[in-house]
């Protein structure tokens, strides 16, 4: 990770940001200009759920657009427009997640070099290699804590009269995750091992964190995710999940369906299988990443416990 000692103008210094409206400028897909407050960071994330914690992290003090932010698109086929890339080109802090999801802003970046931009790379932060097979690093509770922590750095290496304020935003946002936690936790607790069923890896952080089974092998949901046919060995496999009642919840890429994952979709509900829609970026508007990840587990407890079905937040 690369971190500059550039100083912005600053003001006096601010109280820590308790709540959660803090406002995000986001750029739906580079389609809305990115509009920079004076003595403001820019910061430009990948993905939304980045620039929202970016935003509560930085509070007045920054400036934050995401790229993507459309959680009816895919974001594995995104192409990048002029606008973004000038975005990204002007922004002082670059947040990527990394494990190749969005090496379009690597491209980017080597295409207009700036020495004074600081570049967080998810991956990077928390030590893993290009191999690793699941990128969808924010759905691991781990994650997003080293992530604040890491923008309170970098924002303070920008502005360090506000150093003190960013560190506190960092630990209240950092605090703010213990019902999502709590949430995970009780979950684990009363249905542990739990047999699930999965379209892609987009939520198996989260579900290996609560302790279920995902009985889908990962070779099926890797296939899925990179848009090749799975084999028919595997899609027998991934129907009897359902049709033999060997699961109890089906949980798929609310953001990327075609017609082999909707066939999926409804032989799950013929069978009785509630369906869970997870979603690669943060449903906006209405949404922080914590209340995000909460809903997503509140969905996910509500198709064991009740049977209910949850396909959209």
């Amino acid at each position: 990770m690369k971190r500059s000692g550039l100083v912005f103008p600053v003001d006096p210094p601010r109280l820590a940001v308790i709540g959660m409206g803090v406002m995000v400028l986001v750029s739906a897909c580079g389609a809305a200009s990115f509009v920079v407050r004076p003595g403001t960071i820019a910061v430009v994330a990948a993905e939304n759920q980045y620039a929202n914690v970016a935003s509560q992290i930085g509070g007045t003090d920054v400036s934050v657009a995401a790229v993507e932010s459309n959680p009816n698109t895919d974001p594995h086929s995104y192409e990048v427009s002029p606008d973004v890339a000038q975005e990204i080109g002007a922004a002082k802090v670059v947040i990527q997640n990394g494990i190749g999801y969005d090496d379009f802003m690597t491209r980017i970046e080597s295409a207009s070099p700036n020495p004074d931009r600081t570049v967080l790379i998810v991956q990077d932060l928390l030590g893993l290699p290009d191999s690793t097979p699941n990128p969808h690093l924010w759905y691991d509770p781990t994650t997003m804590p080293k992530v604040a922590d890491a923008l309170a750095s970098d924002f303070a290496a920008l502005q360090p009269a506000h150093a003190a304020y960013f560190r506190a935003n960092a630990a209240t946002f950092i605090a703010s995750l213990n019902p999502w936690l709590a949430a995970i936790a009780a979950f684990k607790a009363q249905y542990p091992g739990t047999p699930v069923a999965t379209t892609e890896p987009v939520a198996d952080y989260m579900l290996e964190a609560a302790g279920t089974d995902n009985l889908t092998p990962f070779r099926f949901q890797a296939d899925i995710m990179n848009g090749v046919d799975p084999s028919p060995q595997d899609l027998a496999l991934q129907t009897g999940l359902f049709m033999q009642h060997k699961v109890k919840a089906f949980v798929y890429n609310e953001q990327v369906t075609d017609t082999l994952t909707q066939s999926f979709i409804t032989t799950a509900q013929a069978a009785g299988v509630p369906v869970v829609g997870v979603y690669e970026t943060m449903p906006t508007p209405g949404f922080t990443y914590q209340s995000w990840m909460l809903a997503e587990v509140t969905a996910l407890h509500n198709a064991v416990a009740h049977g209910t079905s949850t396909r959209s937040l």
